[in-house]
Formats: structure tokens, C-alpha cells, sequence
């Protein structure tokens, strides 16, 4: 946007960003940002007489980016003599661009010299411009009254506006904007080290967010003694520098938790956003106080999730809550008692205590309990003191369990621990270097997504005076919570609705002899799932670690989240970060909604499903795959397509089914493929010959009928041509149209004979035809691939062989049902040498129709080392969806073995009741139906079933190819007819040559018996008649007539 300037005589006015100061006859102005360019214009003048002054105006214009500096000395006024003269100020090496603009007026010039204001001073506010800098402001000597209106000055004047348009207008057209936007962040940091590391991540993210939009810039102060001058310094050195964020970190005094309080406080009353680093006070998750506060660690309270998980673990049910009464103390009280509901279960005791409470009658209450196992949540001083009175009473030996938090081993609480004690720790909670490198991405990929918005205004400039919010940032607080960084250093950092960190991993230690050893680590709920289209896609990430955006068919955007699992197209198999989406992962972000759990996903390792196999030959079983993984304690929870049995439930808890299918079996469509004899299915081979040597037989017949019948043309009228006569064309024309329908025009038999034979044969054509129409119906329209099986109960199934392949996945819960049934043994028999580690590499082998060797370290069970795999057995949903997406597959038979998919849990897990409501209220308010509809019933395929079969080119390219031979025959007989005709015409025009030369010749032979004197044209006509007789064709075909009518013997 093109921003401009007016310059005014008589005040001091802001116009589009750009500040002008004039002083009587000395005029300024001060360089402000515009459209990325710098601009200052100045005057000066003489005490000489009003009308040297209108005669010499001069001025000097000079364009810069940074500010307003004169680069040479004027010499003194006394010396020039009133010359004008142009001094230089040069733009620095950074200008954008690459030129300076100066004009020269005739100017009256002052005997004082008036220093140029930089850029620094005309960012300064007006009142401390006039205070800070009178003697710039004071009026200047010999000044009269009517100056301010001569024509010089407003000349000048004038062509000041006229210089500072152009300028302007000149840069940003042909740059564009010259520069990336500036956009600065802030940052309170604990210590003067940190800012280096702060200025470094600044760097990092400006190569790889906004590198055309804008630029990042790194302004930073360390912690105040007091919040006041915390306070003070936030509003003078971060929000008068327009800041569009501000990270602060926690104090370095341990207990001083009120330093980023005036932070959060004077940047949320403009609503900045602040990003705590390592802040983990509960008080800053109210929104009500700290409105525009986030963090990129979790706060005390939500280690409750930590201590529920260990009790779940280690099946302490009975347990004594002992917290502070303070607000930290009643956080962690009330987080630990919701999850405790959940679980229909409570505390035994739950004792609350504050300075004046007596902690040896508190501890005895809890002693006289019958739960040992004790939860601590208070301060450092609190938590040593609770230590020390229960190591009085005896309570900290064998026997007694205590389960604290981080507070509560740090510090002066750690000095007085006790041996055995249980603490947790978070990890990388105390790396600022790490959490100001994750809170500049997040920041700086949040500012790349603002800036798609529509609408965004600039950050408030300074304090004073200023009591406007910034419109923006509440839009930016909403961005910020909304954004995802998974390849933080300190892990992937996402933030709740309070503005806190949803992650987190802990380290579990123990506190033993004067010493923490770490004996666990936590990080939160673990889900495991497998790939599975389409309850589960696992596609890469970008380059930034991010997920790019899909939207399902219906227009709606895929939820996807990072799900850690072996890339299966890189050598090695190794473990990164991917994207997953589907049916399963939209279910668990409802469920994580509902229930208020966070997660992390992660695939199977072994890509199994979950079935028991022996260890080392022995009799011993166990568990792998997802199964494994869940009983093993490396997951929570399986959110997958996970087929329940009876088999599994003895081990695991499943859900009500959130997805009712069965078994069926999956088959390659049979597409009929056309050819070019297409319409010559109807009839086989051997009809079509009988057909076509009837015709021909039946034209020879006609014709013999209607020659040697007495009534028959020949014999009717003797004098009638033979040409009138039914021929031996004519028959077979009547033929072949009574044949085909064409309708017969002439030709017809005559004889009564022929004529029978020819009603028979009309009788015989009808048939015939009728009979082609109805076959070829039924071959090109009504044509359906018939299905290869009926279902399980087919023959070919029940009795195997090696010429019809069917296989499913190895230890799956079909295997297990195969396995299982005793009716089914010969099929299993048949199955398990043939079955595949996935189901995505049974059914490529189905559409490939080829099937590579399942186990390399085996030879092949198959008669060849190609063989065909016919059909795959599967869970209907999934093979439904397969065939619904690639339109060369088919289902067939009915279904089978039903039974659904649910969610797997560990014994008696809390979460089973919480589960299977919230399935069932999915399938109530239909979330479930929709993403049946979204992900399972989608059609790319058109169902051929219901549609009307038709023909194409393809059924009847042997047609018109037929037309096409007929074309091509008729020209190529044409030519033949033709060359025909000319030779016979020629011939014919030799035999009257030769037949004129005989009566010649005769008459010639008349006047030579009477002893006349032959005519003179008798040698010609002998040689004439020579000459065709020398012909042997002639002589063959004519020389018998010619020696008859000469009168002579041959």
C-alpha cells in the first residue's frame, strides 16, 4: 500500500506513518517506517531579507532506510555568499533501492547549524521530543511575521509533497514492498547467556518460515528485581518495539514465582500472547487471569495423570492424599480425584494442611488408616517438613509407599527425604535453551498461518497513553493454541484449551541412599494401532515434521496426528514420525475429547494383528503384535480394527464394537474383454460354416430349378434373352437377401419348383436370425462375469486343490478361526501354507493374479513358482472398502463368522466403562454413521449390478470392421469389373473387324467364280482377316464359325 506524507508550516503533524517537525524557518522531518522505505526532507536559512530569501529557497532531498545522517560539513553560512550548495547524505550499504534522490532549490540559508533528526528521534513521542531537545525547538531569532507565507517557502513547500509521492510511489512500485514485513518477538529471559540462544533461534526459524513475507526479529530482556520495573521494562523495550509475542522464563530464584505475573499481566491487558517456558505454576491455566498466556510445559498439577497410571500399575487402590492448602495443592487434589471417579473409586483419606497445622496429628490420622501408600503435593519447605515428622512417627520404612511430585524432591524437601521415596521429574523441564528453540517455531509457524488471515493489524506501540487492545491477537492466541510442532527439541509440544502443554514425559526415580536413581520413565497414554486402510493410513510427513492438509471427499478436512511406527520403503525399517488418519484415528480424537485424555500413537512393530505363538519350541505361549504390545505395558490402549474373540478376551478388555462386520472373501473381477468376432459369439464355428455353405447351396439349387424347370423363364418364351432368365447371380442374390431381410427387388424363381424351395428356405432364414438376436443378447448385454465362488460352502473351497489358491493373514483372527473350527481343518491346511504377513500384500496378489513365495526360508507349496492367488478370506469391511476403491476387485458369497471390531484395554482397566459409553453414545447421535460414510462406504467404483448393461464399440468393432471388408471388396471387384469390360469390349470390336473381313472375302470369292475381277479392298481384307486369325485366342473361340461361314473345312 503506496503511504504518504503532508507537510505542514504551521504544527507538527503524523501523517501515514510519517513525523514532521517544523521549527520557524527550519523544517525537518523525521524519518518513520512506509511501505518499507525511510524518507527525510530538510530546510535551512539565512538572516537575510525576505526577498534574498524568495529568491535563493533551496532545498535538499535524500531517501534512506535507516536514517537521516549528514555524511559531509557545510562550510559556514559567512562563507558561502548566499551560494546554494548540495551536501550529500549517502544510504547506508543495506538500501533497497540502490538510488538517492536529491533536488536543489535556491534556499535562505541560517547562520546556525540545525542537526538533521535521525530515525531514532523521530520514533520518540512528542512530549519527550520537546523535553529532550529544547534548544531544537526554540524559535529562531530575526523571524518575521510574514515569511510563513512568501511564495518560496510555499514553492518549496510544495515540491517537497511532489518529491515525497514520488519517492514513495517510485520504491514500492518497483520493488514491491522492498522488504519482508518485520515482525518482532519478544522475550524475558532469566539469564543475559539465553539471548544468544534466543537470537539463534530467530535465525533458524526465518529459514524456514515466511522467507518472502516477513522476517523475524529477536528483542529480549532479563528478568527485574521487582515486578514494577518487570513491568516497566516490558512495556518500554518490548511493546513500544510492536512485539507480536512475548516468551518469558521462569525466574532463576527457585521461589519466586511471581516475576512472570506483571509479564503475563501487562502483555494479556493488550492481548499479546505470552509463551511461558518454563513456568509450571497451576494458577497460569486460569484464563480469567492470564488471558493470553500459553506454555510450553505442563503445570504441577497435571502429574496427577502420572501418580493415577502408577496406581493403576501397581493396583494400589487404597491411598492417602496429603496436599497443602494452597492453590497448587487444591489443583492436583481435584485433577486426582476426577480421575479417580472415573475409575469408581476415591481416597481413603484426603488430609489438607497450611502452616498452622499441626503435622504430627495429621500424620497420625493417617497412620491409624489402612492404606500405605501416601500422595504428597505441597512446596519445598512444607514437603521437608511432612518428611521430617513422618520419619518421627515411623511411616517412612517398609511397609509405606510415598508418591510425590517434583516440588516435593527438590531443594530443601530432598535433604529431609526418605529412603524408597517415589518422585517424578519432568524431562527437559528445566532446558531453556530447549524450550526457547520450541516456543520460536511454534511462534514463528503460527505468524506464517496469521498472515494467510484476512484483516491483520499491527501490535500496540508502547504503554503510555494506550489503552486499545490488539484487534489481532486474540485471532493470534487462537492460532498459537491451535498449532502442532512435533519435532521439538523437547518433544511434541500441542496445547489443551488452558494454554498447556498436552505432552509430557516424565522420569520416574527413587530416591535411595542420599541419591535419585532413575527407575521409569512416563509419557502418557500410549496408543498402538496398524496400518489398516481405511481404519488407519500412515503416510510420510514433510520436510518440516508436519502433516500436509487433505480434505475427505465430502469437502471435510482429515484430522491426522504424528504416529511413530518403522517406515516400511526405507532399508532398515526404521522408526520416525508419520502421519496417521482414518476411521480409527477420528474415533480416538472423539474419545480423547470425551474423556479428557492425551495421547501418543504409535504402530505395531511386527505389524501383527495379535496371536499366541510358542517361545523357543517350548510349551510356554505368548502374546505379540498389538496384543503383545498391550499386555506387555508398551501400550494403554489399541485403537484399531482389532476382531474381538473369545480367545482375546480372555487376556484383554474389549469395547462394545464400534464397527459390526464379518468375514468374506475377496475374488478378481472377470471382465469380459471384446474382440473384433464379438458377434460371431452367438453361433459356434461349425454353425456358421453350415450356414454359409446353405446359402450357397440353396442359390445352385434355385438356380437348376428355375433352368431345367418347363415353366422356369428358359422354357416359358425361347425367344426371351437369356440375361431375363433367373442366373446363377440372381439366385444367389435372392439367397442371401432372404437370408439376411434385405428384400428381394428381381430375381425371383420363376418355377414352381424353385419357389418351394425358396419359401423353405425363408422359413429356415427366420429361424436362424431369430435365434442370432436372442444369443446375441444374451453375449453382449445380458453378459455378467459369473462369480468364481458362492461362498464358504463352495466345492472349491471345501475340497482344495492346487489349481484354486485361497489364503488370509498369518496370525489374525481369521487364522485363529480356521484354526479353531474343526470343520473348517482341510480349509486351514489348505490356508496356512499359502497365507501373507498383511492383508494390503494378499490382495495386490489377488489383482496381480500372481502370488510370490509368503516365507523365502521355505520352498514353495505350489505346483509352479507363479501360482495364482484365486480368493482372500477377510473381515468384510475392509474388503468391502477395497473393492469399493479398486473396481477390478469383487466380493462374493454371504458373510460369515460375524462379529465387529472394538477397543482393546488391559484387565480391569479403568477406562472400560468410560470406552464403551462413548461408543455407544456415537452410535446414538450418529458419529459413527457418518464416519461409516466418510471412510468404509465410499464408492469410487460404479456399480455395475443395478445399471442397465449396453454395448460399446468394443461388442461390436467386428461389425464395422465386417462394413469395412464389404467397402474394401466392392472397390477392389469394381477395378476388376472395369478391366473386365474394357478387354471384352475390345474383343468384341475385333470379332465384327473380323466378321466384315469374312464377307468381304466371300463376296470376293463369288466375282473370282463368275471370272470377275475381285475388288481392290480383297488384299486388305485378306490381311485383315490373317491378322485376326493369327490371334490364338480368335482362332480358338472363333476359328470354327470363321472356316464355316467361309465355306471351307478347318
Amino acid at each position: 500500500m503506496l503511504k504518504y506524507a503532508v507537510i505542514n508550516q504551521e504544527q507538527e503533524e503524523v501523517s501515514s506513518g510519517v513525523s514532521i517537525i517544523q521549527q520557524e524557518h527550519h523544517y525537518i522531518m523525521a524519518a518513520m517506517q512506509a511501505s518499507q522505505l525511510y524518507l527525510c526532507v530538510e530546510m535551512w536559512e539565512d538572516p537575510l531579507s525576505d526577498r534574498q530569501r524568495e529568491r535563493d529557497a533551496g532545498a535538499r532531498v535524500k531517501r534512506s532506510t535507516r536514517s537521516c545522517q549528514h555524511q559531509g560539513q557545510r562550510s559556514p553560512p559567512h562563507n558561502r555568499g548566499g551560494r546554494s550548495e548540495t551536501h550529500h547524505c549517502s544510504p547506508p550499504q543495506d538500501f533497497p533501492c540502490h538510488a538517492t534522490l536529491e533536488l536543489c532549490l535556491c534556499a535562505p540559508r541560517g547562520t546556525e547549524e540545525k542537526p538533521a533528526v535521525n530515525a531514532g528521534d523521530a520514533q520518540m513521542p512528542s512530549d519527550t521530543m520537546n523535553d529532550a531537545s529544547p534548544q531544537r525547538l526554540a524559535p529562531a531569532r530575526g523571524r518575521k511575521a510574514g515569511h510563513r507565507g512568501s511564495p518560496c517557502a510555499l514553492l518549496a513547500q510544495h515540491t517537497m509533497r511532489l518529491l515525497l509521492l514520488a519517492a514513495l510511489f517510485s520504491c514500492s512500485c518497483v520493488r514491491g514492498g522492498c522488504e519482508p514485513k518485520i515482525v518482532n518477538i519478544g522475550a524475558v529471559l532469566s539469564q543475559k547467556r539465553y539471548e544468544q540462544v534466543f537470537k539463534d533461534a530467530v535465525t533458524q526459524a526465518n529459514q524456514v518460515y515466511g522467507r518472502d513475507k516477513f522476517k523475524l526479529t529477536a528483542i529480549s530482556v532479563t528478568h527485574k528485581a521487582n515486578a514494577i520495573q518487570m513491568a516497566l521494562s516490558v512495556c518500554e523495550d518490548l511493546i513500544s518495539s510492536q512485539v507480536y509475542a512475548i516468551l518469558v522464563s521462569h525466574p532463576p530464584q527457585s521461589n519466586d514465582h511471581l516475576t512472570p505475573t506483571p509479564v503475563s499481566y501487562t502483555a494479556g491487558f493488550y492481548r499479546i500472547p505470552v509463551v511461558g517456558l518454563t513456568t509450571r505454576m497451576s494458577i497460569y491455566s486460569d484464563k480469567s487471569i492470564h488471558l493470553s498466556f500459553l506454555r510450553t510445559v505442563p503445570p504441577y498439577s497435571h502429574q496427577a495423570h502420572v501418580w493415577f497410571d502408577m496406581m493403576r500399575e501397581f493396583r494400589w487402590n487404597h491411598i492417602i492424599l496429603i496436599v497443602s492448602d494452597d492453590h497448587e495443592g487444591r489443583a492436583a487434589q481435584k485433577r486426582l480425584e476426577t480421575l479417580l471417579e472415573e475409575r469408581e473409586t476415591k481416597a481413603e483419606k484426603v488430609l489438607q494442611f497450611n502452616q498452622e497445622t499441626n503435622l504430627t496429628a495429621l500424620l497420625l490420622e493417617a497412620k491409624e488408616l489402612e492404606a500405605r501408600v501416601i500422595i504428597l503435593s505441597a512446596s519445598e519447605e512444607d514437603a521437608a517438613a511432612v518428611y521430617k515428622t513422618a520419619r518421627f512417627l515411623n511411616m517412612t520404612g517398609s511397609g509405606y509407599v510415598w508418591l510425590v511430585g517434583e516440588r516435593e524432591m527438590s531443594g530443601k524437601a530432598l535433604s529431609e527425604a526418605p529412603d524408597g521415596l517415589i518422585g517424578l521429574q519432568l524431562i527437559n523441564g528445566k532446558n531453556e535453551s530447549a524450550h526457547i528453540s520450541d516456543a520460536v517455531a511454534v511462534v514463528a509457524q503460527s505468524i506464517q498461518e496469521l498472515f494467510e488471515k484476512e484483516n491483520i493489524t499491527e501490535p500496540p506501540r508502547g504503554c503510555v497513553g494506550n489503552t486499545n487492545i490488539w484487534k489481532t491477537g486474540p485471532l493470534f492466541k487462537r492460532v498459537l493454541m491451535s498449532s502442532k510442532y512435533p519435532e521439538g527439541l523437547t518433544g511434541r509440544v500441542e496445547f489443551n484449551d488452558d494454554g498447556d502443554r498436552k505432552y509430557a514425559h516424565y522420569s520416574i526415580l527413587n530416591y535411595q541412599k542420599s541419591r535419585l536413581i532413575q527407575v521409569g520413565i512416563y509419557n502418557g497414554t500410549q496408543i498402538v494401532t496398524i496400518h489398516q486402510e481405511p481404519f488407519v493410513y500412515v503416510k510420510p510427513t514433510m520436510l518440516d515434521g508436519t502433516c500436509n492438509e487433505e480434505f475427505t471427499p465430502n469437502g471435510v478436512l482429515i484430522k491426522k496426528v504424528i504416529c511413530t511406527g518403522p517406515n516400511e520403503t526405507i532399508p532398515g525399517r526404521p522408526i520416525v514420525p508419520q502421519c496417521c488418519y482414518g476411521f480409527c484415528i477420528d474415533l480416538l480424537i472423539k474419545l480423547a475429547m470425551t474423556m479428557n485424555f492425551t495421547y501418543e500413537v504409535h504402530l505395531v512393530a511386527d505389524g501383527k494383528f495379535g496371536t499366541q505363538e510358542r517361545v523357543n519350541n517350548s510349551n510356554k505361549k505368548e502374546w505379540n503384535g498389538m496384543m503383545g504390545e498391550l499386555l506387555g505395558g508398551l501400550a494403554d490402549m489399541i485403537v484399531a480394527p482389532l476382531t474381538i474373540n473369545n480367545e482375546r478376551a480372555q487376556y484383554i478388555e474389549f469395547s462394545k464394537p464400534f464397527k459390526y462386520q464379518g468375514l468374506t472373501i475377496l475374488v478378481k473381477k472377470e471382465i469380459p474383454r471384446s474382440t473384433l468376432d464379438s458377434f460371431m459369439q452367438p453361433f459356434q464355428s461349425t454353425l456358421w460354416l453350415l450356414v454359409g455353405l446353405s446359402v450357397h447351396v440353396v442359390a445352385v439349387m434355385l438356380y437348376l430349378l428355375d433352368r431345367f424347370s418347363p415353366f422356369g423363364r428358359f422354357k416359358v418364351n425361347s425367344e426371351e434373352e437369356e440375361e431375363d432368365a433367373l442366373t446363377l447371380s440372381s439366385a444367389m442374390w435372392f439367397s442371401w437377401g432372404v437370408l439376411l431381410n434385405s428384400g428381394i427387388g428381381e430375381g425371383a424363381p420363376r418355377s414352381f419348383s424353385a419357389r418351394i424351395l425358396g419359401m423353405v428356405w425363408a422359413g429356415f432364414a427366420m429361424i436362424i436370425v431369430a435365434s442370432y438376436t436372442a444369443n446375441l443378447a444374451a453375449f453382449l448385454v445380458l453378459d455378467r462375469p459369473e462369480e468364481r465362488i458362492t461362498g464358504i460352502n463352495d466345492p472349491r473351497l471345501r475340497n482344495p486343490s492346487d489349481k484354486f489358491i485361497y489364503a488370509t493373514v498369518k496370525q489374525s483372527s481369521v487364522d485363529i478361526y480356521f484354526r479353531r473350527q474343526v470343520e473348517l481343518s482341510t480349509m486351514y491346511r489348505h490356508m496356512e501354507k499359502h497365507n501373507y504377513e498383511s492383508a494390503a500384500e494378499a490382495i495386490q496378489a489377488v489383482r496381480d493374479k500372481s502370488q510370490r513365495n509368503p516365507d523365502p526360508s521355505r520352498p514353495p507349496p505350489f505346483p509352479c513358482p507363479h501360482s495364482k492367488l484365486h480368493a482372500f478370506i477377510w473381515d468384510s469391511a475392509v474388503l468391502e472398502f477395497e473393492a469399493s476403491q479398486k473396481c477390478d476387485l469383487v466380493t462374493t458369497g454371504e458373510l460369515f463368522f460375524r462379529s465387529g471390531f472394538g477397543i482393546g484395554m488391559r484387565k480391569d482397566s479403568p477406562w472400560k466403562q468410560n470406552v464403551s459409553l462413548a461408543i455407544l453414545s456415537s452410535h446414538e447421535n450418529g458419529f459413527m454413521e457418518d464416519l461409516d460414510k466418510t471412510w468404509v462406504r465410499y464408492q469410487e467404483c460404479d456399480s455395475r449390478s443395478n445399471a442397465p448393461a449396453t454395448l460399446t464399440f468394443e461388442n461390436m468393432a467386428g461389425v464395422f470392421m465386417l462394413v469395412a471388408g464389404g467397402i474394401a471388396a466392392g472397390i477392389f471387384l469394381i477395378f476388376i469389373e472395369i478391366a473386365y469390360k474394357r478387354h471384352k469390349d475390345a474383343r468384341r470390336k475385333q470379332m465384327q473387324l473380323a466378321f466384315a473381313a469374312v464377307n468381304v472375302w466371300r463376296k470376293n470369292l463369288q466375282w473370282f467364280s463368275k471370272g470377275q475381277q475381285p475388288r481392290s479392298a480383297g488384299l486388305g481384307s485378306i490381311r485383315l482377316l490373317f491378322l485376326v486369325c493369327s490371334d490364338r485366342k480368335i482362332r480358338k473361340a472363333q476359328g470354327v464359325k470363321l472356316w464355316v461361314q467361309l465355306g471351307l473345312h478347318p
